[in-house]
């Protein structure tokens, strides 16, 4: 009896199965009466493949699988083995090498230093999300706010401090989610979910695609984590990693004997800074294995994205390759044609299956329509990080205001490009470890200055056209780097700077989510006009966001020096009144509370509108004031 029929393997066969990890991998069931599991695996090079573990004292004879021919897949059933059996593929391959490996597709994994696969039910959660689920398909992310909360699970807090338990999905959900829901965020996004072996890792080297890491608890407590999300209105998004694999004995790399899901030519199946191994995206078994795994996180777990890490090395044959040791595509250029396709196929398959979810594209070159519909030729993500922004940004924020003047470019650049990728702003962990300091540490002059300069960072953010990431921590304003071993220091919120600095960030994000002139043209140019984009000298600018006639307008002020800019006029393009939806400068926030005019009632014209408004902008701080009528 087999559990895959004729129409499986031609599915797989040709990459298009895209549920085979409910055929491949280890599967509870009976057999003749008996209850055990069904075992199923590729490995067509193999002479021999066996189901091990200490259920039979690892002997490899006493429970062979049988191959199904010509598909390359070996399956059987090993009666008597239940939930939480662990267990190995030993593989004879063609050289006489006997190995020893992980299920692919296992939906459980031992905690380091064990590896063994572990036979998990995921199928048992009670959903309460079906609400969630529906407006999610309804829902266009084009005009919705999307602020994400990136976040490493075991790190965000470590209950006995460095080496200490790992907080569990429940405990997150008890503590965690509250926590985000109250600084106004509406996304999470989760680092190091599926398993890896070292406890350090941010994640990026798996060797458990179909299992969630036994740090946290078991699958069911992960899906208990994300019902709880979406019940407290947080979208769930996860790092996603099908770009490279490491080489641990008992994973992909060299699976059966031979390069099975990877490249046997170095020049094309290695990642030299990274020491790890690169997908064969034109292996149609392969690809299958990757669409497969992006669709069993969206169903299994009800995630509402996926964040796919290190796209522009997946896009580029050459990426971090010095000449002669990379090959060039058919046609002789640097693209990696299969890597292109195989990303089309796997955005038009989600979007095919689960409309509403995301796909993020970490991808940091001038690749051409990232996020362009793959029937317009394109990638078909949903957004792309904008790394430019990012880098600008936070040169800018680096310098002395005194010099500023002198790189005023560096803020108006990102909006000559703005509007040409679906973008997402991002201020990751990247930009907060390794020498780079954290936000706070980047920021230059005394204390006061430093913590205005970051009030000043999360509304220029929070101002700027795009959608927004920003990583665990950031609400704490911690003077050090993110410490991968160590809980977030909650402590340094009875620092009243500190606790400013939060409770800024937790209202411009309110003011993101409430305010559509802030999120729904974050991709349509309409909703942007420079104001002021050229007064370099004072460092200050202003633009409009909102689209004139479809939502009421914001205008965003800005003083990058530590210099009140008096009764200064700016052009703007309403008649009417404008009101005061914040200011950085606020005492609460641990500002100046310099005097502003809580009302401004526009002028006559100025530097080529039609109307103006007279302001005062306070030190190192933005204005945000809303139009609320001709006549108001």
């Amino acid at each position: 009896m087999s559990r895959l029929s004729d129409y499986d393997l031609y599915l797989f066969g040709e990459g298009n199965h895209h549920r085979i990890h409910d055929k491949l991998g280890a599967h509870l069931g009976e057999f003749n009466g008996e209850a055990g599991c069904w075992f199923a695996v590729w490995a067509p090079n193999a002479r021999r493949v066996s189901v091990v573990g200490p259920f039979n004292d690892w002997d490899g004879r006493r429970h062979p699988l049988s191959p199904r021919a010509g598909s390359g897949i070996w399956e059987g059933f090993v009666p008597g083995l239940g939930e939480g059996s662990a267990y190995k593929y030993e593989l004879a391959a063609a050289d006489g090498r006997l190995l020893l490996k992980s299920d692919p597709y296992g939906r459980g994994m031992q905690h380091r230093p064990d590896n063994c696969s572990v036979i998990q039910r995921t199928d048992r959660h009670p959903w309460r999300d079906g609400a969630w689920l529906r407006q999610r398909a309804a829902n266009d992310p084009a005009d919705q706010p999307v602020v994400v909360y990136e976040l490493h699970p075991g790190s965000w807090a470590r209950s006995e401090g460095p080496g200490g338990p790992f907080p569990g999905w429940r405990e997150l959900a008890e503590r965690l989610v509250p926590h985000v829901a109250a600084l106004g965020y509406t996304h999470l996004e989760l680092m190091a979910v599926a398993e890896h072996p070292l406890d350090e890792s941010w994640g990026y080297q798996v060797t458990g695609y179909f299992a969630p890491s036994a740090r946290f608890g078991p699958p069911k407590d992960l899906q208990a984590f994300v019902d709880a999300c979406h019940a407290a209105g947080l979208g769930v998004i996860m790092d996603w990693v099908p770009a490279h694999f490491p080489r641990d004995d008992n994973g992909l790399a060299e699976f059966d004997g031979t390069a099975l899901y990877e490249h046997a030519d170095p020049r094309l199946g290695e990642h030299r800074d990274w020491g790890t191994k690169i997908f064969n995206y034109g292996r149609h078994e392969v690809r299958n294995f990757l669409i497969a795994n992006a669709l069993y996180w969206i169903e299994t777990y009800h995630l509402d994205g996926l964040r796919v890490d290190a796209v522009a090395s997946m896009l580029y044959l050459d990426y971090s390759r010095p000449a002669g040791e990379w090959l060039p595509n058919r046609h002789g250029g640097r693209e990696n044609l299969e890597a292109i396709d195989f990303l089309r196929q796997c955005n038009a398959t989600l979007a095919r299956y689960h409309p509403g979810v995301l796909t993020i594209a970490e991808e940091s070159t001038a690749f051409p329509g990232v996020t362009r519909p793959v029937e317009q030729g394109g990638l078909g993500f949903s957004m792309k990080w904008n790394m430019g922004w990012m880098n600008d940004t936070l040169r800018y924020f680096a310098l002395d205001p005194v010099h500023r003047s002198w790189e005023h470019h560096l803020l108006t650049f990102s909006l000559v490009y703005a509007f040409s990728e679906r973008f997402m702003l991002p201020l990751s962990h990247d930009e907060v470890v390794h020498g780079k300091r954290s936000l706070l540490g980047k920021m230059p002059g005394d204390a006061w200055q430093r913590f205005a300069n970051l009030r000043l960072l999360f509304a220029w953010m929070a101002a700027h056209p795009g959608k927004k990431l920003q990583f665990m921590g950031s609400e704490l304003a911690p003077e050090g780097e993110w410490q991968v071993g160590e809980s977030l220091d909650w402590g340094l919120l009875d620092d009243p700077m500190r606790l400013g600095c939060n409770r800024c960030l937790a209202d411009l994000n309110g003011l993101y989510r409430s305010h559509p002139a802030l999120h729904a043209s974050d991709w349509d140019p309409e909703g942007f006009r420079w104001l002021e984009a050229d007064n370099a000298a004072e460092s200050c600018f202003a633009f409009r966001r909102g689209r004139p006639g479809r939502e009421p307008e914001i205008i965003c002020l800005f003083n990058a020096t530590p210099v009140p800019r008096v009764d200064r006029l700016i052009g703007v393009e309403r008649a009417g009144t404008y009101v005061c939806l914040h200011d950085g400068d606020a005492g609460c926030y641990g500002g100046s509370d310099h005097p502003l005019a809580e009302r401004l009632q526009a002028g006559g014209a100025h530097g080529g509108l039609p109307h103006s408004i007279r302001v005062t902008l306070p030190p190192l701080a933005a204005l945000f004031y809303l139009h609320v009528g001709e006549g108001a």
